[in-house]
């Protein structure tokens, strides 16, 4: 054979090749390319999405934290602001309590002090009809005479 017409043979056999791979291999191929593209820009999109979440979420929290923080100090504030409340009410009931019990011994002392008194004018009374009776040489009768005692008792 003549080495044109294998020449010839060549290029026809690699134009049909061209034209087969062309019509049926080269578009499966690129819709493979092309889909595996478009999976790749969406995972990126994807991913640059879920950076700008992580962002805002991570903002979100420090925003919480922030308020958190703030309420724990008030809440803090407004149990040492009842604890001081408190602390004061108990002393002022201890206050009042401890008027209350330093009136009541007054009382209690004056109560005493009366009882004494009235002990102390009855002996004393006593004692004057015993004097009374020695002096007089005779007896003096208290019953008789418990106006005169009772004259006697006021003055003591």
């Amino acid at each position: 054979m003549n080495m044109n017409v294998t020449l010839l043979m060549q290029a026809v056999a690699f134009a049909a090749f061209i034209w087969f791979t062309a019509r049926f291999v080269w578009p499966p191929l690129m819709r493979a390319i092309d889909t595996r593209q478009k999976q790749i820009a969406d995972g990126l999109a994807a991913g640059e999405q879920g950076r700008k979440e992580l962002a805002s979420t991570e903002k979100r929290i420090a925003d919480m934290l922030a308020e958190a923080k703030l309420r724990s100090q008030e809440i803090v504030a407004t149990g040492e602001k009842f604890k001081a409340e408190t602390i004061e009410a108990a002393k002022g009931e201890a206050k009042a309590e401890a008027e209350r019990i330093v009136a009541a011994g007054r009382a209690q002392i004056q109560q005493e002090v009366a009882q004494a008194k009235e002990q102390l004018r009855n002996q004393v009374a006593d004692l004057a009809v015993a004097g009374a009776s020695k002096i007089l040489g005779r007896e003096v009768d208290a019953k008789a005479h418990a106006d005169l005692l009772a004259s006697i008792e006021k003055q003591l």
